[in-house]
């Protein structure tokens, strides 16, 4: 098997067990507190980045050295914000459409990295900014009946994940990405464990199960995720990532007997063209600009 084949599979498992933990998380959802729920799966989450820090970095003192301690610790406490809203969301408005709504993180990212990070936005971007921010006015539909105010909470979700994506941007600048993966875990586990007592409840027997598996895939899939960058760059993986949502939808309608109109999939398929084609140019971009970079040094 060939590396980008490795990495196309490892890409694959990981949106397939991504996929399974959100089903896993709406079920939960739909009984238990999803403040509770998050923090037991950061405390899982929070011991497995613990080991990979060791192992990637040699020692958890090395893998902890930062410059931008701060701000790593609010990309914890965004990541387990966004958690929280998004098993919120599957409750309130759904499996598949709470996921039509997430894919228009990457056109958000691409909308904050101008004011936030300083990065310049041709025509062509927004272009697929605006197209993307109209297919997700599709989704919403939002005139007459049609609107309903559930949809604010997957929004909060895709706009605090998008934070966190541009906060992971601003200190992969100086800071290695196993030093941002332990700050994740133990800032997101730190927080939920400040809050998450007060809506302490107890599992039944069967949803003890499910919890030890959601931990689980919640582990796993951010391995297979993780494997599939050490192969792949991000303008091969993100596309990929797509996939999550034809599966929301399947299980969707399947399991939890959701329906799906056309407004969300017509919107769905404008997001998903809009954000394949920012990330891809977003690449471009940046290998004119490592090319720009390695020529400047060479003449200098």
């Amino acid at each position: 098997m060939s590396t980008k084949t490795r990495g196309y599979t490892f890409a694959f498992l990981a949106i397939v067990i991504f996929s399974l933990q959100d089903a896993i998380s709406k079920h939960l959802g739909g009984a238990y507190p999803p403040i509770f729920i998050t923090m037991i799966r950061f405390w899982a989450f929070a011991a497995f980045a613990v080991v990979m820090a060791r192992r990637g970095a040699g020692s958890l003192r090395q893998a902890a050295a930062t410059k931008w301690p701060l701000l790593q610790w609010l990309r914890g406490v965004l990541l387990a914000t966004q958690i929280v809203l998004v098993i919120t969301s599957f409750k309130l408005v759904g499996l598949a459409h709470s996921q039509a709504i997430f894919s228009a993180g990457p056109i958000m990212v691409a909308l904050l990295s101008m004011p936030l990070l300083g990065e310049r936005v041709g025509w062509r971007r927004w272009s697929a900014i605006t197209i993307g921010l109209i297919g997700v006015l599709v989704i919403l539909k939002p005139e007459g009946e049609g609107f309903d105010l559930g949809v604010v909470v997957p929004l909060a979700a895709a706009l605090t994940f998008a934070l966190y994506v541009i906060a992971t941007r601003y200190v992969s600048r100086d800071d290695s990405a196993m030093t941002s993966f332990l700050y994740t875990g133990i800032g997101g586990a730190v927080v939920m464990t400040l809050v998450g007592p007060f809506f302490w409840v107890t599992f039944s027997p069967t949803d003890s199960i499910w919890m030890l598996l959601l931990c689980f895939t919640g582990i796993s899939s951010h391995y297979f995720l993780i494997r599939a960058y050490d192969v792949l760059d991000a303008a091969a993986v993100q596309p990929i990532m797509y996939l999550q949502l034809v599966f929301a939808s399947v299980l969707g309608t399947t399991i939890f007997g959701e329906t799906l109109g056309v407004n969300v999939v017509l919107g769905s398929v404008i997001v998903v063209a809009a954000g394949i084609f920012t990330i891809w140019r977003e690449s471009v971009i940046a290998r004119r600009l490592a090319k720009k970079t390695m020529a400047e040094n060479v003449t200098a």
